[in-house]
Formats: C-alpha cells, structure tokens, sequence
C-alpha cells in the first residue's frame, strides 16, 4: 500500500500525452505510467468484495489485470477519463475471480445468477433469513426463479469446516470429517499384494483338490465349492449309497488333507 500511495495521480493532460504515446507509439514506459497512478483505484475496488472471504492480494492482483486490460484497450480521444473506463474491466476480473474460487465451487454460471450472487447481500433487509416476500422481490428485481434467490442465500449464509482435526484450548481433539472421509479401501501395492495371494490360493486348491479321490472331491465341492452348495450329508449318503456319518467322515478328512497340502505350498 505504501509502494502504491508513491505514484502521483495523473492530471487529465499527462493521462491523455501517455494514452496518445501508448496508442500510436506502442510506448510501454507510457502504458507502465497509465497503470501505476491507477492502482489506488483497483484497491479501493477490492475492498468493496472482501465479504466473500478471499485474499484481497488476490482480489487486487486479478484487478491489476483488468486494469492493463483497460489500459490496453483505453481510446484518448473519446474524451472519457480512464478511470471511468478501466472500472468495468477491473470489476470483471475481480468477479470472475470471485465465481471461480469462492467457497471451491462454481457457485454461478448464467448471466442472472452471477447478478444475484453479487447482488444478494445488498438487496437483503438486515442479516437474518429472506422471507418468501423479500424472495420474491429480489426474484422479479433480478428476473431469476424464487429457488434460485433461496439457493443462492443458502451458498453465501454457508460456512466452510475444516477437514482437519482441532484441538481446542483445552488440549482435546474436537471430531472431524476427516474421521469419515478417511478411505478404508486398500492401497494400490496392497490390492495387488492381495489379488496376487488370491490367485495363488486359488491355484493352490486347485492341486489340492486333483490329488483327493473322486468321492472326497465330490463331497467337498458339493458341500463347499459349488456356488449353490446346498447338499446335505443325507443328501450324499443316499447318492454314494453309504451312511451320513460315513459322509461326514470322508468330509473332514479330505479338509485336513487339503489343509495340509495348502499349508505346505
């Protein structure tokens, strides 16, 4: 603000000489002049939107820009200041600015909403909540729908929680969001570590499996292996002719054997 508040002000002449040098000569030193003595102005611009809770460097660095916008596009000799005219460009960045980054969202996108959300704060009757006849008021005055006014108060009445654990005075955690946003799934090298020793498993009863006679691999994929497995043992008893102890005897070892062999790999 110091470094600003060093650049004299520009009288109407020396503004029109540089605007003349810039225009016909492409004269940068000019254009630098023409920029510098209007700073004050892209300042006192920004804090006009500091309710929307942004960097005003940031606000004033997107000003500057509008300003060498003006600067770029300012004819001398339709007998306007520049001042007057660079006020539109400098606005224009500092809103788009605003619609870009405000609350990490893009909270307007047509021509009416982006003039309700800068429009809302002021036209509102103190700071509680619209009622349905101060919505509709603003709706007509702005030609947007009654949701969209509501809407939009919502977003600016919104407040932004920190993702991040606090602690407060007292030395105590405080819940966060990041206690459930936290993501349970496996790491990319550990789902790999894990399809892989699925594979193996897999391939592994495979052989245990070829190396049980007939009967025991029927009754094991029968009772375990098949995806409707829904056979009893009295079921199996009746097919191999034998008794369901019988059955459950051959089952249990033909387990052990398999257990045995997997262990093993």
């Amino acid at each position: 603000m110091r470094a600003i508040k060093a650049f004299p002000l520009l009288s109407a002449g020396e503004e029109y000489d540089y605007a003349m040098r810039l225009k016909k000569d492409n004269d940068l030193e000019a254009a630098q002049m023409l920029i510098v003595s209007h700073l004050r102005l892209v300042v006192s611009i920004a804090r006009g939107y500091m309710g929307y809770g942004l960097p005003q460097s940031d606000l004033i660095q997107e000003g500057n820009i509008g300003l060498m916008k003006a600067v770029k596009r300012f004819d001398p000799d339709r007998g306007v200041r520049l001042v007057s005219f660079a006020m539109h460009w400098i606005k224009a960045e500092m809103n788009e600015f605003i619609v870009r980054n405000w609350r990490l969202v893009k909270t307007a996108t047509t021509k009416a909403q982006r003039k309700l959300f800068f429009n809302l704060r002021s036209m509102k009757q103190g700071l509680g909540t619209l009622h349905p006849d101060e919505v509709n008021h603003i709706a007509r005055e702005l030609n947007v729908k009654p949701e969209e006014v509501i809407e939009m108060e919502y977003r600016l009445n919104g407040h932004e929680v920190s993702l991040d654990t606090h602690i407060d005075d007292d030395g105590d955690e405080s819940f966060s969001p990041i206690a459930y946003l936290e993501d349970e799934s496996p790491e990319p090298s550990e789902a790999l570590e894990i399809q892989q020793s699925e594979q193996l498993q897999s391939i592994g009863l495979s052989k245990a499996l070829m190396s049980l006679d007939e009967r025991s691999s029927r009754v094991l994929e029968a009772r375990w292996l098949t995806e409707n497995a829904t056979l009893t043992l009295h079921d199996l008893a009746a097919e191999f002719n034998v008794s369901a102890e019988r059955i459950r005897q051959i089952e249990q070892k033909a387990m052990q054997k398999i257990k045995g062999l997997m262990s093993a790999a």
